[in-house]
């Protein structure tokens, strides 16, 4: 007994100091945030200010224009998640239910896929985007104009469809039993009316999960937005936050405000559906 006692407390003490840790960057941010300039370096380490301010909240929102980066990211976030909550699902319904002649081998290319490095296909990418065929100025042979670049569709289309929402969302399908599929059939249903009708109000909580983790990669999505994306006002606000760093230096305390800004709409994402998201990631959920 006095074992699992001392086990007990010593399991609690690793973890809150595990989580201290954990929590250590985010509360330096937040207090460099309402900090003085003049302290934010200051040796020895100062972890409180001596007085609070908002002075880097109101250079953050005066040194860019914060309100539509933030509209912009949210846009490109939310077309995201609805575009991988559906396309997802459906793949990942045909891959869990309906068994093709090719069903193996395209998952398992699909698996494939999966491991290839996102920045080995940006080259690629962009020059299929550059030159689609009747978009933005192009012909039919996909030349003279700039496609689907510098324009939302070109960050929305490369992703709508990932092989991490396929993949996750056929693993929660295979949870779910076959009978009322095949009784739906016996009834007469066709395909994407059990799909949609039957199976897809039980995925709420694997929908909930891939959602917060889609719009998490879409929000703080940086690299591919900055080479499709080439005017200012269709900028994200992670593209934003670079606006404090120039000619090699940073401006640390707005940054903090800005970055602080930024993870607002996860937070409130991510405790509106955590209840959701559990279930989501144990596969447990069969509940409409």
């Amino acid at each position: 007994m006095a074992w699992k006692l001392a086990g007990n407390i010593l399991f609690y003490v690793v973890s809150g100091a595990i989580a201290l840790v954990m929590f250590l960057p985010f509360f330096w941010s937040l207090m460099t945030s309402v900090k003085p300039s003049d302290e934010i370096f200051s040796l020895p380490i100062r972890w409180l200010p001596s007085k609070i301010t908002f002075e880097h909240y109101k250079t953050a929102f005066t040194t860019v224009p914060f309100g539509l980066y933030f509209w912009n990211s949210l846009v490109l976030a939310v077309a995201g998640v609805f575009a991988n909550l559906f396309f997802g699902s459906l793949s990942g319904y045909a891959f869990a239910k309906l068994y093709f002649k090719l069903n193996k081998p395209l998952f398992l290319i699909l698996l494939a896929a999966m491991m290839i490095p996102g920045i080995v296909t940006m080259i690629p990418s962009f020059y299929v985007l550059k030159n689609f065929p009747l978009v933005g100025g192009n012909d039919l042979m996909g030349s003279g104009g700039n496609g689907f670049i510098n324009s939302f569709w070109g960050v929305i289309i490369p992703g709508a469809a990932g092989s991490f929402a396929v993949f996750f969302m056929r693993q929660f399908f295979m949870t779910l039993p076959n009978d009322m599929m095949e009784m739906a059939r016996i009834e007469g249903c066709k395909e994407f009316r059990i799909f949609w009708n039957i199976y897809w109000p039980l995925t709420k909580p694997a929908l909930a999960t891939l959602g917060i983790f889609t719009f998490q990669a879409g929000w703080n999505s940086f690299l591919w937005p900055m080479i499709v994306l080439n005017d200012p006002n269709k900028a994200t606000i992670q593209m934003g936050l670079k606006a404090f760093s120039y000619n090699y230096q940073t401006d640390y305390g707005p940054m903090m405000a800005g970055a602080l800004i930024a993870i607002v709409p996860i937070l409130i994402l991510f405790l509106a559906l955590q209840k959701y998201f559990v279930q989501g990631i144990a596969f447990s959920g069969t509940k409409g």
